[in-house]
């Protein structure tokens, strides 16, 4: 399954330029404020959550956006390499081709509280035995998962300090018995907490994180460790924003990234650089 994400780009684009301007009976245009958010983000490669997903490619990322109300929000990410062969480097559990394409739902609670359900959809580049890519398949064999999560953000309160409590409820998040049998759902769950520094030089803001993985029986954080809790997730991450209109501004951000899980037997565990560029418009 493949997107033609340029097409998708220009008629967002297109779509939200259209409702930023109404013009009422007077004929004089007035702003009212667009109901969508679309995000592009261009990386080195795709890092989530201490996780290497597709080697080291290029990709392209989209967000889109659309408030319901103040507190309701639909979301939809993708990413891509654009590379369309799959196989398994020596020693590595990742793919070279790589694909997903994500659709969530938001609830702010609160002025620090966020519920989100996210339904993340991996299908393989190409036909894999004993993998089915069906959209509605959350089985053992489907790539599909659903993850509930509980989103922190105290910056209202002027205190640069975020978390995020995410378990996955549905989908192909299993664990066998010794014998590789009797599926049972896992539940996976991961903690991350983060601490913002806002514009401390230049506009510079950096953003210092930390997660762990606290049961990982099934696997399913291939760099983490499986029998303990796994801190597959420490990153600082500088972000600098500069502001092209009114509506469009262009981030530029570096992450270094550590997965310190003991099983990766590379020298200070895994380590990665990402260097990113977003447009985001609203």
């Amino acid at each position: 399954m493949r997107i033609n994400l340029c097409y998708l780009f220009v008629f967002m684009y297109g779509l939200t330029y259209s409702q930023s301007e109404t013009t009422p009976k007077d004929s004089i245009p007035t702003k009212k404020e667009s109901k969508l958010e679309i995000n592009v983000d261009l990386a080195s490669r795709y890092i989530w959550r201490g996780q290497s997903w597709g080697g080291n490619y290029f990709v392209v990322q989209p967000t889109i956006n659309y408030s319901v109300t103040d507190k309701l929000v639909f979301g939809f990410w993708a990413t891509s390499n654009f590379k369309n062969d799959y196989f398994y480097p020596d020693g590595e559990n990742s793919t070279k081709g790589y694909q997903e394409i994500n659709f969530n739902i938001n609830y702010q609670v609160n002025s620090f509280l966020t519920l989100q359900l996210w339904d993340y959809y991996w299908p393989s580049v190409e036909k894999v035995d004993g993998v089915d890519n069906g959209f509605f398949n959350y089985g053992k064999n489907g790539v599909k998962t659903v993850d509930a999560m509980l989103v922190f953000d105290f910056s209202e309160y002027e205190i640069p300090i975020n978390a995020t409590l995410s378990t996955f409820i549905a989908g192909n998040d299993f664990k066998y018995d010794s014998n590789g049998e009797n599926p049972k759902q896992n539940y996976t769950t991961y903690f991350e907490a983060g601490y913002t520094l806002e514009e401390i030089y230049k506009k510079i803001t950096l953003d210092f994180l930390a997660g762990a993985v606290l049961n990982n029986k099934a696997e399913y954080y291939s760099s983490g460790d499986y029998d303990k809790v796994s801190l597959v997730n420490v990153s600082l991450k500088a972000t600098r924003e500069f502001k092209l209109s009114e509506k469009l501004t262009m981030p530029l951000s570096l992450n270094y990234i550590h997965n310190a899980a003991t099983k990766n037997t590379e020298f200070f565990g895994k380590n990665f650089l990402v260097a990113g560029l977003t447009f985001h418009y609203q």
